[in-house]
């Protein structure tokens, strides 16, 4: 079977920067309580303007240019996301259409903030079985629509934003390891947007308790089954939505800051884009090289989670 990795990374981010000083003429909270509980400093937020398929198509422009592919090589779109325009048709099918490429299959695909990784493993196995070559995974959300503006314990939390990788044959030994992919049901009450009110509601505490355990577990799980040591990881992309629990995981895995990526500060939590727009910054930020041992792990609504272990490189 074909090795299967990331060849191309893009990413699209609004330009309107709401910060937490911004966030304190507006309801009761204030810079220290939200980085001192979340790690959040500022977030992104999209205009009337700008829907979850406008950032979906941003971000599949810049991957695929990055992958050195044009539109037509691309032959799977794969979206993931919460907040897609319409319930039908898909955003993958409107991003295929703005790409000027038919006839192949687009769908989206619901984890919340695992969305992403399930996404990917999706792809996985079309490529290693010579079905499609090409494959386009997005992650975009546009999550402060789903936001109750009186709720200080989730309105702080959220931005916009999307990132997508384009999937195809790697050399070598590169590419997917190994992964994994789990659910929950029975905690779905404790993350969801409301079908009534269009908001998002959460237990904060339920969450983070499931999280916690989940994110770091899930990152052992996927190692071992690369048939690899904790030891062995150069960098950790965990989802993006609480300072806190990326620590705590860190701490579990006995990984040194400097190997986990903590963009939640910029960015707020993203859900489904989370993850590549975490990976793009790292790789600009130059922490990413050939070789590496890359574990990417989400958790989310569902309750769902995720994880990859690869080999980085073309």
């Amino acid at each position: 079977m074909k090795r299967v990795g990331i060849i191309g990374v893009g990413t699209y981010l609004p330009e309107q920067i709401v910060t937490n000083i911004d966030l304190e003429s507006r309801i009761d909270t204030n810079d220290e309580w939200i980085r001192t509980r979340t790690g959040i400093e500022e977030r992104r937020i999209a205009g009337d303007d700008i829907d979850t398929l406008h950032m979906a198509i941003k971000a599949a422009k810049n991957a695929i240019v990055d992958a050195g592919l044009d539109a037509s090589d691309i032959d799977m779109i794969l979206v993931a996301t919460s907040t897609p325009d319409h319930p039908f048709p898909s955003v993958a099918c409107m991003v295929q259409e703005a790409l000027g490429v038919k006839n192949i299959p687009a769908m989206d695909v619901s984890a919340a903030c695992s969305g992403f990784i399930y996404a990917m493993a999706t792809a996985k196995p079309f490529i290693e079985s010579n079905t499609y070559n090409n494959i386009l995974v997005i992650g975009s959300e546009k999550f402060t629509k789903t936001l109750d503006w009186s709720d200080r314990a989730t309105c702080v939390l959220f931005g916009d934003g999307a990132g997508a990788v384009v999937l195809s044959e790697v050399s070598g030994d590169r590419g997917i390891l190994s992964f994994e992919l789990g659910a929950d049901g029975s905690g779905g009450n404790h993350l969801y947007i409301d079908a009534e009110t269009g908001k998002i509601a959460m237990n904060g505490r339920e969450v983070y308790k499931f999280a916690v355990r989940q994110l770091p577990e899930s990152s052992l799980r996927v190692v071992e089954r690369a048939g690899l040591r904790k030891e062995d990881i150069d960098f950790l992309i965990p989802h993006q939505a609480n300072i806190r629990i990326i620590d705590a995981a860190r701490e579990r895995l006995g990984l040194d800051q400097e190997k986990v990526s903590t963009t939640v500060r910029k960015h707020g939590n993203t859900s489904a884009a989370s993850i590549p727009l975490a990976l793009f910054s790292e790789i600009q930020n130059g922490l990413i090289h050939d070789g590496d041992i890359i574990v990417m792990v989400g958790f989310g609504g569902g309750l769902t989670w995720g994880s990859v272990c690869l080999k980085w490189g073309k």
